[in-house]
């Protein structure tokens, strides 16, 4: 297991294929929810990607501050089906922050989660911010985290 971090220009095609194919999988048809996956800020995003060899273990889609939201932000949170239940969900996202927080110099993070994961964001030091909401036929809430 090895992981990346690649803009979207350091994708390769195969690569951008790759991640595209994992969201659609996960957010598209697993949750059965159409919605418009590329979104046009993959661009200007940093991808932190878990790989198995070549298969996709888990991805992060980090956005830098001002370009989706004020603040930095995480976003297209993901572990493939073969590879749940491994704590690497976990492990992608710390390092996501610390990433965010040492390479770009951010004390905040915003993130868009679906609610029943309220309680794995909260166990990363993430607080909740909004009421719940809809957010294409699926309840989310936006949380926050904030450097100490």
């Amino acid at each position: 297991m090895e992981y990346y971090i690649k803009t979207f220009n350091e994708l390769t095609n195969d690569e951008l294929y790759q991640l595209l194919k994992a969201r659609v999988d996960v957010f598209v048809v697993e949750q059965n929810c159409p919605y418009p996956e590329i979104d046009n800020y993959d661009q200007e995003a940093t991808h932190y990607i878990l790989k198995d060899n070549e298969a996709i273990a888990a991805l992060v889609r980090l956005l830098p501050s001002g370009s989706r939201y004020k603040e930095a932000s995480i976003g297209r949170v993901l572990v493939t089906e073969k590879y749940r239940g491994h704590g690497y969900a976990r492990d992608i996202m710390n390092k996501a922050m610390k990433y965010i927080e040492n390479e770009w110099n951010e004390g905040k993070i915003k993130l868009q989660a679906q609610t029943y994961l309220e309680k794995f964001y909260s166990s990363l030091g993430f607080k909740r911010i909004s009421d719940e909401y809809l957010e294409d036929n699926i309840p989310h809430i936006d949380m926050i985290w904030q450097r100490k």
